[in-house]
């Protein structure tokens, strides 16, 4: 039996206690008298210890189940027992108790049943009744619990559109251990009876309470404050979930206390049905998918088309003698909802007033923001819709050097004066981290210095990084406020939609913290907190300021923008994604502009099948975001212990952790890794509180340089082509694997597997190669780990594109079209190019935008000089793909004349 400090959650380790005593009942039974038994019976006994307190958290089995187990145990009915215990493990692993009740006892239906379990159809299952559990809170006796299950159970009727099993815990400690470990829980019943702590010691679930609240504050609490204070709590740690309270107090007390998201109050009252059909309303509120529903509709009603769109309700195919074959492919149903029509119970997506704009309304419940738009096109018009309809011509914008492509051909259209941020090089991987706070500032504070403040107008960063380093949004967020009170935030949140559902994680996403400052500006305390430091800083020199936490004024607005490709971390099809908006001035300042942004970028006809699945997208993780991230998160956990322990897979790969990728003074909690194999795991929750950086769990980057093959050809020619493992991101000498939520283990077991036949083969190759393969083989890895061209750092716009003053902000709109003239631009190949930058004193400027894959971000953008740094590392590159650049001809830049051209009327519009 592995070792708790080996699991990184409680759901994890009470999958593998369930297998373990399947194993060991099995076991017991088969030989009840050999040998081995007294040991099984030990490991049965210790399974049951550990499993008694996690189950306590969980309707099914039930305590009533957990001890008719313990008892046949006691009565040596080991062959019982082993049946009991396998249909509990087989259901609990196929979800067969969330359709129908398990018996426990013998009988001749097993087989039947499981049977039935394995054969049930996609849509079998979908028209059986969703399950879900309550949870109790109340220090009820035995008897009065075993009165609460069945008052409940009472009222159950045909007509519910869902199932649900009461679960009764007495603490408020164990409510909140329960709601983060008991994915099944989507409502909270907060009695009166109440206590605080919980009796349970179990270090895997106590761990979950720090995520909370720590004990200083619980002890303050008052016992009659325990049900409102719970109330609040879950609205901070599972926003998503429903909250009702009972209390014997007045109105007047109740009214005065913050009850979080709490839907109802219920007074001095046991009525069991009102609080059933409550507990039924709310699940359904999340439950419904306005979209989906109507195009469902749709699909059933008899229609002739006389519009556009003859593919619609299947007819151009079903009547071919030639293209049966996607109609056999693709089923009908995705023909008979394929429509361009607006009505009949549809709605446009321009301009919708129906099920689309219901549909983004509980989007944005579900995503925290104040609006929410869907996009059918992908993050890349998200990021540049935003981008439009808030920058004006000439708005300094300041932007992270390595963000994504659709940013700067963004600020090309806005006609932004933009200031490349650098993020902190990682050349040992040949990739950027991120822009650090002290560099944001810093820049602020030039500009602020120069007089132009005023024109600031955006800060766009990425959060997270495709490599998975996380921000501080809240810090990043509150420093940027207190230089600049008005400043826009757009997170390009292209791969963290998930983040939401996440604890841990939902703490730095853009709408989370928008929340959190819009609370605090507005209380007294931060206003005083604000006079202090006002005034400590009076007359403060830039040093002093990039080494103090900032605080911003009460007056500061909080604007931000969140962009997401759905469809890349959550359920919804390809180029689904959303915009999210919590902006204090959105209503009064950017709405219209913000609408014609989004009708430009917008497709008319926009497809219904990718706005029906965010829909549903919405929906999933509403009632189960937090469990499918948790799994996420865990195999992505599992996977990097699998190989940091592999004493084998040591050889070649390394798993790159925290203090791999972000710089120790970027990492204030000095977590260096989240697994040790010999401390096992770190709790993530105090780096993601304190760290500037952190990285993200579910992102594994594995150096493979020590495999002599470099990360595109691991990829393409060993990953791919060899075994069918698809990754996406790769540098210089790693490869990206990342889990979604529809990662499984058995998907991470074949990946360990593959990487231990890779490293196998390898060690066999090298035992038979000769003297000089054997050093071929060395080079080749001394190359990919030791000899890595330093990555450069963004260079500066040539003096014909940026303005005057010391700050480096420059005119890339003006750059990009100058190049649209032929005339204006020549050609060198790399070589001249670097006889021309050593032989003279006059700048190469690029006219293009050059982005190699990997790293997949411009390393010139049109009008930056072209550096030495720059032209080195082209030249050090060895991928095959770099957008923008012609071996053929070479790099494109522009003309001597043309920018002299240029600087002239720099000069003369700075004159005017």
């Amino acid at each position: 039996m592995q070792s708790m400090s080996d699991y990184y959650s409680a759901l994890q380790l009470r999958s593998d206690r369930w297998s373990s005593l399947r194993d060991a009942t099995g076991a017991l039974a088969r030989q009840p008298k050999a040998k081995a038994a007294k040991a099984l019976q030990g490991q049965i006994e210790d399974l049951f210890e550990s499993l008694s307190l996690i189950e306590s958290y969980w309707a099914f089995p039930g305590n009533t189940a957990f001890d008719h187990l313990r008892r046949q145990y006691e009565h040596r009915n080991y062959e019982d027992l082993a049946f009991s215990v396998r249909r509990i493990q087989r259901a609990l692993t196929s979800g067969a108790y969330r359709r129908r009740s398990i018996p426990l006892e013998r009988d001749d239906t097993e087989s039947e049943e499981l049977e039935d379990e394995a054969m049930l159809s996609p849509e079998a299952r979908a028209l059986s009744k969703p399950y879900f559990e309550v949870l109790f809170v109340d220090d009820v006796n035995e008897h009065q619990e075993r009165w609460l299950r069945s008052s409940i159970h009472r009222m159950r009727r045909s007509e519910d559109p869902f199932i649900y099993e009461p679960l009764v815990v007495h603490s408020l400690e164990d409510a909140l251990i329960g709601i983060l470990f008991n994915h099944n829980i989507q409502a909270i019943v907060a009695r009166p009876g109440l206590t605080l702590r919980s009796k349970n010691e179990l270090p895997i679930l106590t761990r979950f309470l720090s995520r909370v609240g720590n004990d200083e504050e619980f002890d303050l609490m008052l016992p009659e404050n325990y049900g409102p204070e719970l109330c609040r709590l879950i609205a901070k740690v599972r926003p998503e979930l429903d909250t009702y309270l009972i209390t014997d107090r007045s109105v007047e007390a109740i009214a005065g206390l913050d009850l979080g998201l709490c839907r109802r109050v219920f007074y001095n009252q046991e009525d069991f049905l009102e609080l059933h059909l409550n507990i039924l309303r709310g699940v359904q509120a999340r439950f419904k998918t306005p979209f989906f529903t109507a195009l469902k509709d749709y699909s059933k009603q008899p229609t002739g088309v006389f519009h556009a769109l003859p593919i619609s309700r299947g007819k151009s195919i079903s009547r071919s003698h030639w293209i049966q074959d996607m109609g056999a492919f693709y089923g009908p149903n995705i023909f008979l909802a394929e429509t361009s029509a607006t009505s009949g119970g549809l709605d446009s997506l321009l301009e919708p007033h129906g099920p689309i704009k219901e549909a983004q309304e509980l989007a944005a419940r579900a995503f925290g923001s104040k609006q929410t738009f869907f996009a059918t096109n992908g993050t890349s018009t998200c990021n540049k819709i935003v981008v439009q309809a808030l920058v004006r011509p000439g708005d300094i914008v300041l932007v992270d050097r390595d963000c994504h492509k659709s940013h700067h051909y963004g600020m090309v259209l806005a006609g932004a004066q933009v200031l490349y941020l650098d993020s902190y090089p990682l050349n040992e991987y040949s990739m950027y981290g991120a822009v650090p706070l002290r560099e944001i500032k810093h820049q602020l504070l030039k500009l602020k210095a120069a007089g132009k403040l005023h024109r600031v107008r955006m800060l766009l960063l990425t959060n997270c990084t495709f490599d998975g380093i996380v921000y501080n949004v809240e810090r990043v967020m509150e420093e940027c406020l207190a230089i600049k009170p008005d400043l826009v935030f757009l997170w390009d949140e292209a791969w963290f939609a998930f983040a939401r559902f996440g604890p841990t994680y939902r703490q730095r996403t853009g709408m989370n913290v928008a929340d959190i400052l819009r609370a605090r500006f507005k209380t007294s305390h931060h206003a005083e907190t604000f006079a202090q430091q006002s005034k400590a800083l009076e007359n403060a020199d830039e040093e002093t300021l990039l080494s103090t936490r900032l605080i911003p004024p009460p007056t500061a607005r909080v604007r931000v923008y969140a962009t997401q490709s759905t469809h890349k971390t959550l359920t919804s099809l390809r180029q689904g994604s959303m915009i999210h908006v919590n902006d204090q001035d959105f209503k009064g300042e950017v709405e219209q502009a913000f609408h014609e942004a989004y009708m430009t970028h917008t497709s008319t006809s926009p497809n219904y099948q990718i706005i029906a699945s965010l829909d549903v997208g919405r929906r999933q993780v509403e009632l189960e975001g937090f469990e499918f991230v948790q799994r996420q998160v865990e195999a992505a956990m599992s996977m990097r212990r699998a190989i940091a322990t592999h004493p084998l897979l040591q050889k070649y790969f390394k798993v790159l952790t925290a203090g791999d990728m972000i710089p120790e003074n970027h990492r204030e909690s000095g977590i260096t890794s989240y697994y040790d194999p010999e401390q096992g795991w770190n709790d993530i929750w105090e780096c993601w509180a304190r760290d500037e950086f952190v990285l993200d769990a579910t992102r594994v980057t594995l150096a493979v340089g020590g495999t002599g093959w470099d990360g595109d050809t691991f990829k393409t020619k060993i990953l791919m082509d060899k075994f069918g493992i698809q990754i996406n991101k790769t540098s210089r000498n790693t490869v990206l694997f990342m889990t979604n939520i529809g990662t499984t283990r058995s998907s991470v077991a074949y990946l360990i597997e593959v990487l231990v036949q890779i490293a196998q083969e390898l060690d066999d190759l090298l035992d038979d190669a000769s003297k000089m393969e054997k050093l071929s083989f060395e080079r080749r890895v001394k190359n990919l780990v030791e000899d890595l061209p330093p990555l450069p750092d963004f260079s500066s716009f040539h003096e014909a594109f940026r303005s005057d003053g010391p700050t480096s902000e420059g005119d890339i709109r003006e750059a990009f079209f100058l190049s649209y003239n032929e005339n204006n631009c020549d050609y060198l190949q790399l070589d001249a190019v670097a006889a021309e930058l050593e032989a003279s004193t006059t700048e190469l400027v690029s006219a293009s935008f050059i982005i190699p894959y990997p790293p997949g971000f411009p390393i010139l953008v049109p009008g930056q000089v072209i550096s030495k740094e720059i032209l080195e590392f082209m030249q050090a590159l060895d991928v095959s793909e770099i957008h923008g650049y012609r071996p053929d001809l070479g790099l494109r830049i522009f003309t001597g004349e043309a920018l002299a051209r240029q600087n002239a009327k720099q000069i003369k519009h700075a004159a005017e």
